[in-house]
């Protein structure tokens, strides 16, 4: 039974409609994507779903027994404790007794990893997202809304959020940017375009392909109506039989084409834009040797030796807090290291992308914010008026003179880019430049990094983004070290769980064995002679795990190599499965070794 029905729902807020007789059902554990791009009425429809819109026409039928809960992509200032917050939550499902709602509240504080007693306006915004969820699951309802839930949440989180989403069976609605998360939690994809919605039974990958080819078949039924519609329109000017009666019919039926292009709503083009390449850098853009930082007494790097040539996608990798953007700003020089040396190189010109927009006037126009009061920019050594130039980044000649501040997520994100594009670099500093944009710009943003010859120094908790782009990794762990890794994020992933395995398989072999004071000598477990089939694997596992770590290498020196993630999707995809599959033939490998008596 459906728990969510929409029947022909329209809205507006003036001009074309958001939504145009939209229909669709939610069932019980679904778990659907709304996708469409920025401004097409995604969160409106969410807030109709929770009561705050009433729909112009058609109606939202919920079941009686469906409870809603909300996770905003804005972090509320909620007053109270983590616990009070949770607590709440827990208050709107459980009817018996304050000690239940208690116990409840404390099973996803726990579960969630959060300091009960500390203040909410105390945490990160990780950590503000995790009590947000963790206050919606308490109240177990039947479908969850997520608008960007991803946003402010370090990579962990994110695996964290996916886990406790897939083993909670609630109904999902979500609005996400984050491919990798989408790709794992979604069963379903609705897409919001030009006010109608699009039900596609598929994953994500299907889809893209599917909709493409329906915007290649749109485009030519437009194509032969225009070519027919002008054809009837040179025949009612100049021909006198348009006016014969017979002919009415024929007229009435242009009327009507006229009336139908009239109303056609054209997809808005895509965002236009290129980075303005300065002249080449010297070969060595920065080099740190044996750096650490610190706050107070808080070591927070330590011992960073790192060098960065021309052309490396460098991605900063750490969970939130442990001193990625610091760690930018202290190899950009911004902030002196406490021990140890920073070397930049010659003829550097450096754009830095700051996650929290600071280089965004909101009080000023969004053109000025672009151009400072000036009627032109310079692009690729080409003048161009700058509304014209903001036309590229999908914002109107009428949202050109708005205050930047009235702006959303997204659009103040491309108007980030859009200021940053008007001038040349070679050194581009990239910090969270993914979150609210939407996937057409988010895959354009990804090309031009990729083909820019540049280098490129890169902090986002898109895990796709990191892979397509990244080159390499410095990674933070806990206690400050820094450590630089080859290929991507997967990459790094893959690497992490390899050594992990490793370091248990020598934790294994270093524990005391099992007292056998019982067990006689010759059947001892522990000493027990191998066979002859047992003795002949034990000699070949060595060359087995030399020839696995070969392969291995090979492939991860292959995925090292910028143009590698200029192939096809596919081809990566299959590179990227061979080495999850290299990551655990080797573990089980060495599991194997030590259990033989390697």
């Amino acid at each position: 039974m459906a728990i969510l029905s929409f029947r022909d729902v329209s809205f507006r807020f003036g001009g074309a409609p958001l939504l145009d007789s939209v229909r669709f059902t939610l069932e019980k554990g679904e778990r659907v994507c709304l996708t469409g791009r920025n401004g097409t009425g995604k969160s409106t429809l969410m807030r109709m779903v929770l009561g705050e819109h009433e729909p112009d026409t058609g109606e939202i039928i919920q079941d009686s027994a469906t409870r809603i809960a909300y996770l905003p992509q804005e972090i509320p200032d909620l007053p109270g404790t983590v616990a009070e917050i949770v607590r709440d939550g827990a208050a709107h499902h459980v009817q018996d007794g304050d000690w239940k709602i208690e116990l409840e509240a404390e099973r996803w504080i726990e579960k969630a990893g959060l300091p009960a007693e500390m203040a909410f306006s105390e945490l990160s915004g990780g950590q503000k997202r995790r009590v947000l969820l963790a206050r919606a699951l308490a109240s177990e309802p039947t479908l969850l809304l997520l608008d960007e839930p991803t946003n402010h949440l370090d990579i962990d989180s994110i695996a964290w959020m996916e886990d406790v989403l897939l083993s909670s069976g609630v109904a999902l609605l979500f609005v996400t940017h984050d491919r990798a998360f989408l790709r794992r939690l979604s069963t379903r994809i609705l897409e919001l375009d030009r006010g109608r919605m699009y039900d596609w039974a598929c994953d994500w990958d299907t889809f893209l392909s599917r909709k493409q080819a329906m915007l290649e078949a749109e485009e030519k039924n437009w194509s032969d109506f225009d070519r027919k519609m002008a054809q009837e329109e040179v025949w009612a000017r100049k021909s006198p039989k348009a006016r014969v009666a017979r002919n009415e019919g024929r007229v009435r039926a242009l009327q009507k084409m006229r009336d139908e292009r009239s109303s056609r709503r054209v997809r808005q083009g895509a965002v236009q834009m290129q980075i303005n390449e300065a002249e080449r850098s010297g070969r060595k853009v920065l080099e740190a040797k044996d750096v650490s930082f610190w706050w107070g007494d808080r070591p927070l790097l330590k011992n960073i030796d790192t060098i960065v040539t021309r052309g490396e996608k460098v991605a900063i990798l750490g969970p939130n807090g442990s001193g990625k953007t610091t760690l930018l700003r202290v190899l950009l020089g911004e902030l002196p290291p406490k021990s140890g040396s920073i070397v930049t190189g010659t003829n550097l010109e450096i754009l830095y992308f700051d996650q929290m927009r600071s280089q965004i006037d909101p009080e000023a126009t969004v053109r000025d914010n672009i151009a400072e009061g000036r009627e032109s920019v310079t692009i690729g050594g080409v003048q161009r008026h700058v509304v014209t130039y903001l036309q590229d980044f999908l914002f109107s000649r009428e949202t050109a003179l708005q205050k930047a501040g009235s702006l959303s997520g997204g659009e103040r994100n491309r108007l980030l880019l859009a200021r940053l594009f008007t001038r040349s670099a070679n050194v581009l500093v990239l910090d969270e430049p993914t979150n609210d944009l939407d996937m057409e710009t988010l895959d354009l943003l990804e090309s031009l990094l990729v083909e820019f010859d540049g280098t490129v120094l890169l902090v986002s908790h898109d895990r796709e983004f990191l892979d397509n782009v990244a080159t390499s990794v410095l990674a933070i762990a806990e206690d400050g070290q820094v450590t630089e890794h080859v290929g991507g994020w997967s990459d790094w992933r893959r690497e992490m769980n390899q050594r992990e395995a490793l370091e248990a398989a020598a934790q294994a072999r270093k524990r005391p064995a099992a007292p056998t004071s019982e067990v006689p000598a010759a059947t001892s477990p522990t000493t027990r002679k191998l066979s002859y089939k047992e003795t002949r694997e034990l000699e070949s596992l060595p060359a087995l795990i030399e020839k696995l770590e070969s392969e291995q290498s090979s492939l991860g020196e292959a995925m090292a190599d910028p143009s590698f993630y200029r192939k096809p999707a596919d081809e990566i995809a299959k590179t990227n499965a061979r080495l999850a599959q290299l990551e655990t033939e080797i573990a089980s490998a060495y599991i194997r070794w030590d259990e033989l008596g390697g």
